[in-house]
């Protein structure tokens, strides 16, 4: 017998599609689940979401404080209109992070709203990482209707508040990054009181469920996907000596840092260049630290850009590298392996279980060793024979393991194992 198409709610505190795995997932998880019949809408803060046709987006504004081009703006006093803006600007001034917990508390009376105007329910609510108090507001009145709220952690964030404390400097810095993580207590509380969580990969579950307190058994793995008719290789691209990281410019964590030594070093003997794929700011770690290596003319950075836009830099390399010190999964290792790229990846988290056994479609070397990227990354540039084995052996491997179509048939089937839990005899509130 066939299963009946499900009415799914997306829930994501901001979704911007071109910067950041979350509004990325948002997007390809939306269109793949009305692809294959399902119902899909998506309740986003802004930056809003690029949503494809028959993904319905409902808004819930916000104050966007965090926003570029003046990120912790002092809104005008006519914006605050209730007490989820005082508490989004208030919680921002003593220095933390408020979106997730401002755009949670907006949530309860929002789902009032679209049900006395007639809105259809949901079969399941489905969390995109906020995990602010108001879900559990939010959980309670969906309940009794037996709609489970349930969420996706990409990685615990905790692992970010620990490495960028181990790279700060002076007392100023590591109080200011302790006040700015403090909604993190918040997230694993909400996280256990849900009705279920997915993640990305088996190396977040194990961190989730040490750092936030998960259950196994509340928890399920589930890779990423990539379009794979999209990201896809086109060798007549190639930009000799040309290597491209995407990555947050400034985010110690993603460990640019560590490539931009490697690439001095490999510069001594070969006319390398670095496409960097992501935002530096201006006076910020990236930019000093390129100023200070003498690496001006050796490196560009790329923001902002669209799908097709990312793909033809992607193409244009030789060699791709994910330098990080941390990843929950890597949806850019992905992507540059679709697009046919021999990959130099870090040992970090979850990459080798991304990237695959070291020799195959990467060379794997310890995160935060600049000396032993620089060898993998002149290896292959040295070897155009290693280059293509490993392109084709990544790209191969992207095609056997990570696509969106998979990826959005587990979450469904795990959607149907929560919806059934919530709604079993005796089920705990």
């Amino acid at each position: 017998m066939e299963e009946a198409p499900l009415r799914v709610a997306l829930l994501s505190y901001r979704s911007l599609s071109t910067c950041g795995g979350q509004g990325i997932y948002l997007r390809h998880l939306s269109r793949e689940l009305t692809r294959t019949g399902h119902s899909v809408d998506v309740w986003s803060g802004p930056p809003y979401p690029l949503l494809d046709p028959g993904v319905r987006l409902i808004k819930v504004p916000g104050l966007d404080l965090w926003g570029e081009p003046e990120p912790m703006r002092w809104p005008h006093p006519r914006e605050i209109r209730d007490l989820a803006d005082l508490t989004e600007f208030l919680v921002m001034r003593t220095g933390q992070f408020s979106e997730p917990l401002a755009f949670s508390l907006r949530l309860p009376r929002a789902f009032r709203a679209a049900t006395a105007a007639g809105a259809a329910p949901y079969d399941i609510v489905h969390d995109n990482q906020s995990l602010g108090y108001g879900l559990l507001r939010l959980r309670s009145a969906l309940r009794p209707s037996g709609i489970p709220l349930v969420t996706t952690v990409h990685h615990p964030i905790t692992v970010d508040r620990r490495l960028e404390l181990a790279a700060a400097t002076g007392v100023r810095r590591r109080f200011g990054l302790r006040r700015f993580y403090s909604f993190l207590p918040m997230q694993a509380r909400v996280g256990r009181r849900l009705d279920g969580m997915l993640t990305v990969s088996a190396n977040s579950a194990i961190d989730i469920q040490r750092d936030m307190g998960i259950r196994p058994e509340a928890l399920r793995a589930v890779p990423l996907g990539v379009d794979q008719d999209v990201f896809k290789p086109d060798p007549a691209a190639t930009v000799p000596g040309r290597i491209v990281v995407v990555t947050s410019a400034d985010v110690p964590l993603k460990g640019l840092g560590v490539l931009l030594d490697a690439l001095a070093k490999i510069r001594v003997d070969h006319d390398a260049h670095l496409v960097c794929v992501g935002k530096a700011k201006a006076g910020g770690p990236a930019a000093r630290r390129v100023t200070e290596l003498g690496l001006a003319d050796a490196v560009t950075f790329r923001s902002d850009l669209t799908q097709e836009e990312l793909v033809k830099v992607l193409q244009s390399g030789e060699v791709a590298v994910v330098p990080s010190l941390y990843e929950g999964f890597s949806l850019p290792a992905v992507e540059e392996m679709a697009c046919g790229l021999p990959l130099v990846a870090t040992t970090a988290g979850a990459l080798p279980e991304v990237a695959g056994p070291d020799g195959e479609a990467s060379l794997l070397v310890p995160a935060g060793d600049h000396g032993a990227l620089a060898v993998a990354i002149t290896r292959l540039l040295d070897d155009p024979e290693l280059r293509r084995r490993m392109g084709a052996a990544g790209r191969d491997r992207v095609l056997a393991n990570f696509s969106w179509r998979a990826a959005t048939a587990s979450t469904v089937e795990w959607y149907r194992e929560r919806i059934a839990a919530v709604r079993a005899p005796g089920a705990a509130s």
